[in-house]
């Protein structure tokens, strides 16, 4: 197996705070890798660093090959790296298909031209689009495909979660990256929000996901391996079963009896 994204002494500092700390971490190519820890201990900040949002105090990330380290977010998205975030990014009154696209304008013919005068290719490239992001949709919930231009405000929390991860998805990402996508749903919506991400990743098997969350059970559940952060350097990684086990985990996170 080939690794997709490596990260070697990786260290990000806001003030005094060392919020990443020398950290090496490397994601497999087409494995579903959980990063758990408790609140503070980096994992946010590792996929703020990733995706360019924050730049890298010390170390290096590679990925597909490629140095990213000082790479602007958008050269980041180009190069194959989606995201969702912990807090919903939806524009409210934008229909479903409109969120979409907003995750697909790196394969949007963006020009004033174009749009305006060569209606028949805006038509074909509307359709496609609209083809795309309803297939996506059809696999995390069927009934969303006949909504498609609805504003995603009247949706319950779950299809929010849904239809982010397909503006992340749209785009055809090399890598996955998700920030507790199960955050404000309950215990039978995440379960099911779980399927939705096997079932994206039955279909996509060359899709690499990496996923922060807080629900153990989620983790043992989906993911190949897990990496484990505390204080921004890593102190575990391996099957969920084995770093569950694993006693600095339980002091630092799982808790101990």
């Amino acid at each position: 197996m080939s690794t997709l994204l490596e990260a070697r002494g990786l260290t990000r500092k806001f003030g005094g705070v060392v919020a990443l700390d020398k950290l090496d971490l490397a994601v497999v190519s087409n494995e579903i890798l959980g990063l758990i820890g408790p609140n503070g201990s980096g994992k946010t900040t590792f996929f703020n660093v990733v995706t360019g949002i924050y730049g890298a105090n010390a170390g290096s990330i590679v990925f597909d090959g490629t140095d990213i380290t000082k790479s602007s977010s958008r050269a980041v998205y180009h190069a194959g790296i989606s995201r969702t975030f912990q807090r919903s990014r939806l524009s409210l009154p934008l229909s479903i298909f409109d969120n979409i696209m907003i995750g697909n304008h790196k394969r949007l013919n963006q020009g004033l031209w174009f749009n305006l005068m060569q209606r028949n290719d805006f038509k074909r490239e509307f359709e496609a689009n609209y083809h795309a992001a309803r297939n996506l949709i059809e696999v995390f919930e069927p009934q969303l495909a006949n909504r498609m231009f609805e504003p995603v405000a009247g949706l319950p929390m779950i299809d929010r979660r849904r239809i982010e991860i397909c503006r992340a998805l749209i785009s055809q990402p090399k890598l996955l990256l998700l920030d507790e996508p199960s955050a404000g749903m309950t215990h039978d919506e995440t379960a099911a929000l779980m399927d939705d991400i096997l079932q994206v990743r039955n279909i996509n098997k060359d899709l690499t996901i990496v996923i922060v969350e807080h629900e153990m059970g989620v983790i043992e559940r989906i993911t190949n391996r897990c990496v484990v952060l505390n204080f921004g350097r890593k102190i575990a990684e391996g099957p969920y079963r084995e770093v569950a086990v694993d006693r600095q985990v339980q002091e630092a996170y799982l808790g101990v009896e």
